[in-house]
């Protein structure tokens, strides 16, 4: 595909005109990173602003006992990185490259040069920040107040939004994205096991349906709760 084109696609970058992405293209410099690729660990932080462009990252933290925690799962379009005044809160973290992966970047000077030239784009980032910052919030809340069965339908949820979901003839959604016990063990802060038991008790009522890799949702079942 043209990359231009592409980039056209990011959901920060949808309202500007082709001449504003060629000028874009130009600023951005291009990393291909491979499955399970460690674009950045808390001792290699750099001020830069990221964009995925193509593939999936996973933002996560370690805990003293070095026990992974998802932050976020981030897909072609959204943003990462700090600069400056503008902070995505990945300072301390690990990313990695979920698959195979094309991340564009821009340093300081070059980002502070574009955005006196594009104040839509400022626009955009505010927009899509304030939207990072809202599914944190949630995401958090969930987390700390519900019990295991809410905080993985809340996960479920999210990752259904984010990543679209094919609708089957007898109601349930099956999530477009592969999903192991393990990944949601991550994004909720426990044991794989628990997350396996918690998996069963949901799938014997009617409310999800796993497979290898695969769950499928029952949306209204879960709003209904």
């Amino acid at each position: 595909m043209d990359r231009i084109h592409y980039l056209s696609q990011f959901n920060l970058l949808k309202s500007l005109s082709r001449e504003d992405l060629i000028e874009m293209d130009k600023l951005t410099i291009v990393t291909t990173f491979p499955k399970h690729a460690v674009i950045q660990r808390p001792d290699t932080f750099e001020e830069m602003l990221y964009f995925v462009k193509r593939g999936q990252v996973r933002l996560y933290r370690l805990n003293e006992e070095g026990k992974q925690f998802t932050v976020d799962l981030l897909n072609e379009g959204n943003i990462f990185g700090e600069m400056k005044d503008i902070s995505l809160g990945t300072r301390g973290l690990f990313i990695e490259a979920v698959e195979e992966s094309d991340i564009c970047r821009m340093d300081r000077e070059r980002f502070e040069s574009y955005l006196l030239r594009h104040p839509q784009f400022m626009m955009n980032m505010i927009q899509a920040i304030s939207e990072r910052l809202s599914h944190m919030s949630r995401l958090a809340q969930h987390l700390a107040l519900g019990k295991l069965h809410d905080k993985i339908l809340h996960v479920l949820i999210l990752l259904s939004s984010r990543f679209g979901v094919e609708e089957e003839e007898d109601g349930f959604g099956v999530i477009n994205r592969p999903i192991s016990h393990q990944e949601l063990a991550h994004l909720v802060g426990v044991s794989r096991e628990a997350v396996s038991v918690t998996l069963k008790e949901l799938a014997e009522a009617g409310i999800i349906r796993t497979g290898f890799r695969t769950v499928a949702i029952r949306r209204d079942k879960i709003e209904s709760k």
